[in-house]
């Protein structure tokens, strides 16, 4: 059984294309055009599920189609309309740094350099221009900047996000 925690999303599918099961999908990064991968993850009934690539096109850098096996019918292809696409985390390295989602951060526990462990990232506030992780500790909820310029390290095994942040950041 696949777990969230082994997986990062890509985009996602937005509509059938056609009566043949194709699938059309938006993503924010360029992966699937770039990297030869067998299959996709989506989440059918809440349960993480592989399925198979058997075509990928691109009509722009952000959108294409995708045909899967086992979708054969339209019928078929609209049962997915609206799932997320993920991969697996092995083909996290084949991303550039700015294609990474932020979601995929969700559960990393926060470090700062000077304050030693804030809490876990709890979810993601993206209501403001600056996306915010939300990290959660036993006491407190603290909204911090999901910004490069903050991030010193990041620690993909162990789920760990080390930060220099700002003096005074959290007693906001």
């Amino acid at each position: 059984m696949i777990k969230k925690s082994e997986v990062f999303p890509v985009g996602q599918i937005t509509k059938t294309h056609g009566l043949k099961g194709e699938l059309a999908f938006n993503t924010d990064n360029s992966i699937l055009e770039e990297v030869e991968i067998p299959y996709i993850v989506l989440e059918p009934d809440g349960i993480l599920v592989p399925f198979y690539i058997e075509n990928v096109r691109f009509k722009s850098d952000s959108s294409g189609f995708i045909q899967l096996e086992g979708i054969a019918t339209e019928e078929q292809a609209r049962e997915l309309v609206g799932q997320n696409i993920y991969l697996p985390n092995k083909y996290l390295s084949e991303l550039d740094e700015n294609d990474v989602h932020v979601e995929y951060f969700i559960g990393f526990q926060v470090f700062d350099e000077t304050l030693g462990k804030i809490g876990t990232i709890s979810e993601i506030d993206d209501n403001t221009e600056n996306i915010l992780f939300v990290v959660t500790s036993e006491n407190n909820d603290f909204l911090i900047p999901a910004a490069e310029e903050y991030i010193t390290e990041i620690d993909e095994e162990n789920k760990i996000l080390r930060m220099d942040l700002p003096e005074g950041l959290l007693d906001l």
